[in-house]
C-alpha cells in the first residue's frame, strides 16, 4: 500500500494512505543503509500478522532538506514580518537560494502589514521573479490568494520566530489549529512553539508543514551551496549568464562583469547582490571534501 509520511517522532511514523491513517515502524534495512523516512516521503507499507504496519520502501525523493527533515516539497513559503522582528534580507536571500538549489519553488510572504507596509522590499523580490504575498493577520487581507497558491501542493512554512507563521496558517486554514506563542520583547524573537515537523492536510488538497524558526533551520551546515553553484540560485542573474568578459566570473568585482553592470543600472537590486557577496564569501571558506559524506 502506498502512503505518505505525515509525522515522524522517535522512530514512530504516522502515514496517510487512501485507506486511512496508520502508525508504522520502519524496516531495519533502512537503519543499516543510514537512511530513515521523513515527513513528505512517499512510502510503501505492509502489515504484519499482528496487524502492525511497517514501512517497506521509500520512493525516490523529488527534493530533500535536512534541517528540518522534509522530502518532496513543492514550495517553501518564507514568512517575514514587516516589523517586530524587522525583515532580514540576508536570511530571506539565503533561503530563496537554498530553495532554488533544491528545486523547490520559493514563495515570500510579508505579514503584519497593518503595522508597516513592505513597500519597496516586496517590489525587490517581485522584480527578481518571486511570487510575493502581503498579508494582514488581523483582517485576513491577502490570505485567500495565498491559500489558492498552496492548494494541491506539499509546502513548508519557515521564517524567523515571531514573524507570525503559525498565526498565518491558522488564519488561512482555520481547521489546522497550530499553537502560537507571544513574541518575547526582551529577546526580540518568538518563543519556540513548533516542537516537531508535521504535515497538515489542506482543505482543498495537499499538505503544509509548519517548521521551527531559524534556531533549528540550519542554512549553512547541511543545506550548503558551493560557490560555483551559487549564481545559479539567484534567478535574476540568469539573463546575464555567459555575457561576462571572463567565463569563470564570480560576479564580485571582476572587470567586464555583466551582473555587476546590471546592479549598477538597477536591473538587479543591490540588496540581492550584497547577499550574494556575503554568501559567496561564506561558500569560499567551504571545502567540498569535508562534505562528501554529509
Amino acid at each position: 500500500m502506498k502512503a505518505i509520511v505525515i509525522r515522524s517522532l522517535g522512530g514512530s511514523y504516522t502515514v496517510e494512505a487512501p485507506e486511512g491513517v496508520y502508525e508504522c515502524t520502519a524496516r531495519g534495512i533502512f537503519r543499516k543503509k543510514g537512511i530513515s523516512p521523513v515527513c513528505g516521503d512517499d512510502v510503501e507499507i505492509s502489515f504484519e500478522q499482528d496487524g502492525s504496519a511497517v514501512i517497506d520502501k521509500i520512493y525516490d525523493r523529488r527534493s530533500f532538506i535536512v534541517r528540518p527533515p522534509l522530502a518532496n516539497l513543492d514550495m517553501l513559503v518564507l514568512v517575514s514580518s514587516t516589523v517586530d522582528p524587522r525583515p532580514n534580507t540576508l536570511i530571506i536571500d539565503k533561503l530563496t537560494a537554498i530553495a532554488e538549489f533544491k528545486g523547490i519553488k520559493p514563495v515570500i510572504v510579508f505579514t503584519k502589514i497593518d503595522r508597516t507596509q513592505p513597500g519597496e522590499l516586496a517590489g525587490i523580490y517581485r522584480q527578481c521573479g518571486f511570487d510575493v504575498y502581503e498579508i494582514d493577520n488581523t483582517t485576513g487581507e491577502g490570505s485567500d490568494e495565498l491559500a489558492a497558491a498552496l492548494t494541491g501542493k506539499l509546502c513548508a512554512f519557515t521564517g524567523n520566530t515571531g514573524v507570525g507563521k503559525s498565526s498565518l496558517l491558522n488564519n488561512i486554514f482555520p481547521g489546522i489549529d497550530i499553537k502560537t506563542g507571544e513574541t518575547s520583547k526582551k529577546l526580540g524573537r518568538g518563543k519556540h512553539t513548533t516542537r516537531h515537523v508535521e504535515l497538515y492536510n489542506l482543505p482543498g488538497g495537499g499538505y503544509v508543514a509548519d517548521t521551527p524558526g531559524f534556531s533549528s533551520f540550519d542554512t549553512n551546515r547541511y543545506d550548503i551551496i558551493f560557490k560555483d553553484k551559487l549564481a545559479g540560485c539567484f534567478p535574476e542573474f540568469e539573463k546575464y549568464e555567459g555575457k561576462c568578459r571572463f567565463p569563470d566570473c564570480a560576479h564580485i568585482k571582476e572587470k567586464g562583469c555583466a551582473v555587476l553592470e546590471a546592479v549598477k543600472n538597477g536591473e538587479i537590486p543591490s540588496s540581492r547582490h550584497d547577499s550574494y557577496k556575503v554568501m559567496y564569501e561564506e561558500a569560499s571558506q567551504l571545502k567540498e571534501w569535508e562534505f562528501k559524506n554529509v
